[in-house]
C-alpha cells in the first residue's frame, strides 16, 4: 500500500489512538490539575502525532528530520508526565506500565521513521 497521507502511517495511527487513550486518562485526574499537569500531558501527547503530520509534508529531508525529532522531544515529555501520574497517585502501576509502554513503542516507530530518512 502506498503512503499518501499522513495518517497512512503507522506511527501515526498508533500515535493518534494514543492521544485519545490520554484523554480519557486525564479526563480522572483532580479537577485542581486542570491546568497543571492534564494540560501539559495533552499538549504533549497532541504534539507527537502533530509534528508527525507537518514532518509528513516537507519536501526536505532535513525538514522532515526535524519536525520527527520533535515528536520525540514531545513522546520524552509525555514520559515524565507519566511518571509524575504515577508518583502522584493519579494513575496506578499498571495503568502507568500500559501507558508508558504504548509511548515507548510510539518513540522507537518515530526513531525508525527518522532513520529510514537517514539513510534514503
Amino acid at each position: 500500500m502506498a503512503i499518501k497521507s499522513f495518517t497512512d502511517l503507522i506511527v501515526w495511527q498508533k500515535g493518534h489512538s494514543f492521544v485519545l487513550e490520554i484523554y480519557k486518562t486525564t479526563s480522572q485526574f483532580p479537577k485542581d490539575e486542570l491546568y497543571g499537569l492534564t494540560s501539559q500531558i495533552k499538549r504533549a501527547v497532541i504534539s507527537i502525532t502533530s509534528n508527525i503530520a507537518e514532518g509528513f509534508v516537507r519536501h526536505f529531508k532535513k525538514e522532515k528530520v526535524q519536525f520527527y525529532y520533535v515528536s520525540l522531544g514531545s513522546a520524552t515529555e509525555v514520559q515524565n508526565q507519566l511518571l509524575i501520574a504515577r508518583d502522584l497517585h493519579f494513575i496506578d502501576t499498571d495503568q502507568f506500565n500500559l501507558l508508558n509502554g504504548r509511548v515507548n513503542e510510539i518513540a522507537r516507530m518515530t526513531n525508525s521513521l527518522i532513520r529510514s530518512i537517514n539513510y534514503s
